[in-house]
């Protein structure tokens, strides 16, 4: 049973000349307060994710209509843009408010160390590599800054950079006199390699790589990446805002220097939940320039015969520190439990399904007017497709299809402008026919 107390002024309290204009006030406000409250408990009750068979096949329409159940999601709508963000499960929203209450019950506020191990278990690395942030741009600064670089030193990055790929690095060559310089993204793996190497000067000493670019959604080659930086002695930092959740990610296999993802994207975990991966060998090579409570290894301000900091702590988790919103963090032990059971192996799988059969169909309407910007080779083929109408601009045509009822993102970034479409395990083979037809009849005009 649940209890609504309601607190009115005492002018509105005089305004209500009897006792049942009081008691229709109060009505009408449990009406808007406690049904709401009804029907969100409702949902977690009736959407818990049903029994995944063990052998679910990637092209079986009706086991991943029950997944998509799991999630909030209108009926009225296609999202198709979770290259952006994330709608959270059922499971997540339902472990964020518990945690919540027990916290805010129990007056305690830890309990988010815990998503170290699960992230670390996630993505195939040691805890001790693992630091807990709230956005891919926070662990992109925390690297930026604690790279030993002096003026004259070089950052590559890519031509299709994200805001927060790009923004730290131009940021510290602003002000420490850095050069940054960028590589041409290719149409495949090949081709891109060939242009970073060429691009590589004595002077370079990072590069910095999306795993999959935001604009066009190309998978690069990070193992190659990795291995032509290490014979010039170069480190390698990756971008992977779009790699948690879509990939079934081995960074240890991966090999670089520095990850920096997000839980928010691909995982559909709480928004505001990230995490840094520092290769243990490289942790004592960086500096640390914010600190607080689990970044040290001892402190005093009150022993003779001075205030001193012992030193950091030997982990990454020197990077993290200061009071975490811990509701959030189990929901992303949740998403990560909700993925594992499903098989991180064939939600890669069913993505990259979705994605090919949507290029594909694309490219089968034969129309001039549509011009293919992802690559089509199956290896640098995400979870992303995006493409350009030359008879439409782009703008118009995310206007059209919001009015279709459609979610997609342009790209104006790096002058790229394109329509982009991100495809994840609530998607259909009907949406995305749906959205192929609806391409066809505006590209004809």
């Amino acid at each position: 049973m649940k209890v609504i107390c309601f607190l009115f002024t005492k002018t509105e309290f005089t305004m209500s000349n009897n006792r049942r204009d009081f008691l229709k006030k109060s009505a009408k406000l449990s009406s808007l307060s406690f049904l709401p409250l009804l029907a969100i408990e409702h949902s977690f009750k009736e959407n818990r994710l049903p029994f995944i068979p063990s052998n679910i096949d990637i092209t079986d329409e009706q086991s991943w209509l029950a997944i998509r159940k799991q999630f909030p999601l209108t009926s009225n709508k296609i999202y198709f843009n979770n290259g952006t963000m994330g709608p959270s499960p059922y499971a997540v929203i339902d472990a964020v408010n518990k945690k919540m209450l027990y916290v805010d019950t129990h007056a305690v506020y830890d309990g988010w160390e815990d998503s170290r191990k699960s992230l670390a278990r996630f993505v195939k690395v040691d805890e001790s590599e693992i630091s807990l942030t709230h956005n891919v741009t926070e662990g992109i600064n925390i690297i930026c800054w604690a790279m030993d670089l002096k003026a004259g030193d070089e950052i590559l990055i890519t031509n299709h950079e994200h805001v927060g790929g790009a923004l730290p690095w131009l940021n510290r060559a602003k002000l420490e006199n850095l050069t940054v310089n960028y590589f041409e993204i290719g149409r495949n793996a090949a081709e891109t390699l060939q242009n970073l190497n060429h691009k590589i000067t004595s002077k370079t000493k990072l590069i910095a790589v999306p795993h999959i670019v935001c604009t066009i959604g190309q998978i690069q080659p990070i193992k190659e990446i990795v291995k032509l930086g290490k014979e010039k002695n170069i480190k390698v930092f990756v971008d992977g805002a779009h790699g948690t959740g879509m990939l079934n990610l081995n960074l240890k296999e991966l090999d670089c220097d520095y990850y920096a993802s997000c839980c928010h994207k691909w995982l559909c975990g709480p928004k505001g939940t990230a995490f840094l991966y520092v290769k243990k060998e490289v942790i004592k090579d960086l500096k640390v320039h914010f600190v607080g409570a689990g970044s040290d290894q001892g402190w005093n301000v009150v022993s003779p015969p001075n205030p001193f900091m012992k030193g950091y702590i030997d982990t990454a988790h020197r990077f993290d520190y200061g009071t975490q919103n811990a509701s959030i963090w189990a929901g992303v032990d949740a998403a990560i439990e909700l993925w594992e059971k499903i098989g991180v192996d064939k939600i890669e799988a069913r993505v990259k399904f979705l994605a090919a059969h949507l290029q594909n169909s694309l490219l089968n309407l034969k129309n001039d007017n549509l011009e293919m910007l992802t690559s089509t080779e199956p290896a640098s083929r995400g979870a992303v497709i995006a493409f350009k109408i030359k008879n439409v601009e782009y703008t118009k045509f995310q206007s059209l299809a919001t009015e279709a009822g459609f979610r997609i993102r342009v790209v104006p970034e790096n002058g790229v402008n394109c329509i982009r479409v991100s495809t994840h395990i609530y998607n259909t083979i009907d949406e995305i026919n749906q959205f192929v037809a609806f391409t066809e009849k505006v590209a004809k005009g």
